[in-house]
């Protein structure tokens, strides 16, 4: 693969039709600052993440894996100025730094960032009936992926649509054998998005600046 040719194609398409305003590029730099994994969507699939909130309408978003905010501020700016959006991460620190960048952008109003391991927010989250959403974005830790997936269902209502990212990790998920926990993680969730009768789903392969791997799409039936 020459993922010099897809960066270059991203950059086409970024200098075309996504535009990074100065919340954007100064959440991208907060990264670097705060040593922070650089592993947030692209610019254009940060867009395409907005336009998939546009085109559901959504009032109530639900995103799983904050990290710095850069995800959380595509889809926030896609909700109706009524709407609300609930972020949940793990570590103190990327919170920290994703709450500035969120208010930075103008958007600490309709944004709500939740500290602590997502499966136990998962479950306060259903126990306030803070559901449910009308599109849920996973993007977090790879291991626990299907039951992420399980509770975006509990939380979830007929049309909401539930994205997970990493699904491909590069073609790694064709490797029955591997030992890489992420892989297995991803193995394991898109078997079980395969036999899940309660969604109608697809897995979308992408190549660019976050090289070789892929996007689960689902819509709850």
């Amino acid at each position: 693969m020459d993922q010099k040719l897809f960066e270059t194609v991203d950059e086409y398409i970024n200098g075309l039709l996504v535009k990074e305003d100065e919340a954007l590029t100064a959440t991208e730099t907060s990264i670097r600052e705060s040593d922070i994994p650089q592993i947030s969507v692209s610019a254009n699939q940060g867009k395409f993440l907005h336009i998939l909130a546009k085109l559901c309408n959504a009032k109530k978003i639900l995103e799983v894996g904050t990290l710095a905010g850069y995800s959380t501020i595509w889809l926030a700016r896609a909700l109706a100025h009524d709407g609300h959006l609930i972020t949940l991460e793990f570590d103190p620190k990327h919170a920290g730094v994703a709450q500035k960048n969120i208010d930075r952008a103008g958007l600490g109003s309709l944004v709500e960032i939740r500290i602590g391991k997502a499966l136990e927010t998962l479950s306060q989250l259903e126990k306030e009936n803070a559901g449910p959403f009308d599109m849920i974005f996973i993007d977090a830790d790879k291991s626990p992926y299907t039951e992420y997936f399980e509770w975006a269902l509990r939380l979830s209502h007929p049309g909401t649509l539930i994205v997970a990212d990493n699904v491909i990790r590069e073609g790694k998920v064709l490797d029955p054998n591997s030992s890489d926990e992420m892989v297995k993680g991803v193995q394991r969730f898109n078997e079980a998005l395969a036999k899940n009768r309660k969604v109608t789903a697809t897995i979308i392969q992408t190549v660019g600046a976050k090289e070789h791997d892929g996007m689960a799409i689902a819509i709850v039936n």
